[in-house]
């Protein structure tokens, strides 16, 4: 019997990690966080759905994800995790935990072990363990399971931490950029699996990765983290809505800007790009057409980059952990 996939919501969430000692006005040394990874987080996971974690480098992802894994405690705020309506916090949870199967980019393997000892260890620990899906797997991705971990490749040892997140089919399964090291085809033949195995086993599935480009078919809802903070939590459908592009001749281009927030812009010659927030207006479409201008839709990987620009960043400046 497949379990019911997991959701979670988190609500009023403060991560800070380190200590930093000052001294203050009065010459006396008191201690200050020194970091924050998440500030006042709030959103909901629906179960049962494929969710992408985006965010730059510093974002909060990996401090989000590890929270619902419960390799992490909020230092203030809560963190629920379950089925609908048996929600629970995942710390030191055993029920909860052995239901959460969190994949880092290490694989979190026994580096003194063979692989296959690796996956004795998850397969003792996930109650929903597929070994003959285990074994398929790494059989696709071409991996040794007599070799020990060291004795891989980089992607090898991602091609392991794939195969431990498929294999456990817990109710939440995540991948925090577990495809780091993959050549082109290992990755895409992961995300196959991921969409083939989801469909037979349905299962709540949260996918951290910097290739949005590659991703983003996945993706029924998405989550953007900016700084420690929810920049959205929404549907991948309402994400795409909060962008188009314009391209045309820079007179009409600037006419149909009038009024709106621009997100970036290029131009070449007699010729202009914008990217604009938010969906196109009533009849706007039309007014561009007769204007000789065209109307894009933006690729999500596109208006991630763009939402959560820096104001000083170069154009060029990539999406990032």
């Amino acid at each position: 019997m497949t379990p019911a996939p997991f959701g979670a919501r988190l609500d009023d969430v403060v991560v800070r990690f380190g200590k930093q000692r000052r001294m203050t006005a009065e010459g006396t040394t008191i201690k200050d966080d020194a970091t924050t990874a998440l500030d006042d987080v709030g959103l909901t996971v629906r179960p049962g759905v494929i969710t992408g974690v985006l965010g730059r480098n510093g974002a909060g992802k990996s401090t989000l994800l590890s929270l619902l894994a419960a390799f992490t405690r909020p230092t203030r705020g809560s963190v629920r995790v379950g089925p609908d309506g048996l929600m629970e916090d995942p710390w030191e949870n055993p029920w909860v935990t052995a239901n959460v199967q969190l994949v880092r980019e290490s694989g979190d393997l026994q580096d003194d072990e063979k692989v296959s000892e690796s996956l004795k260890y998850y397969a003792a620990l996930r109650p929903n363990w597929d070994a003959d899906l285990a074994e398929r797997l790494l059989d696709s991705f071409e991996v040794n399971p007599r070799k020990k971990p060291a004795a891989l490749s980089r992607g090898k040892r991602s091609a392991v931490g794939a195969t431990i997140g498929l294999a456990a089919r817990a109710p939440l399964t995540i991948f925090d950029e577990v495809y780091l090291g993959m050549d082109a085809p290992t990755r895409y033949a992961f995300y196959d699996e991921i969409l083939a195995d989801y469909a037979e086993h349905p299962r709540t599935i949260l996918l951290s990765s910097h290739l949005v480009e590659e991703v983003a078919r996945l993706f029924e809802d998405v989550i953007v983290l900016d700084r420690g903070r929810v920049l959205l939590a929404e549907t991948a459908e309402e994400m795409q809505s909060r962008g188009f592009s314009l391209t045309g001749p820079t007179a009409a281009v600037e006419r149909l800007t009038a009024g709106r927030r621009v997100l970036h812009r290029q131009q070449l010659g007699a010729t202009a790009q914008v990217t604009l927030e938010g969906a196109p207006r009533d009849g706007e479409a039309a007014e561009a057409r007769a204007a000789g201008v065209e109307m894009g839709v933006l690729p999500l990987q596109d208006l991630f980059v763009r939402l959560t620009q820096r104001p000083d960043a170069g154009p060029d400046e990539g999406a990032g952990r």
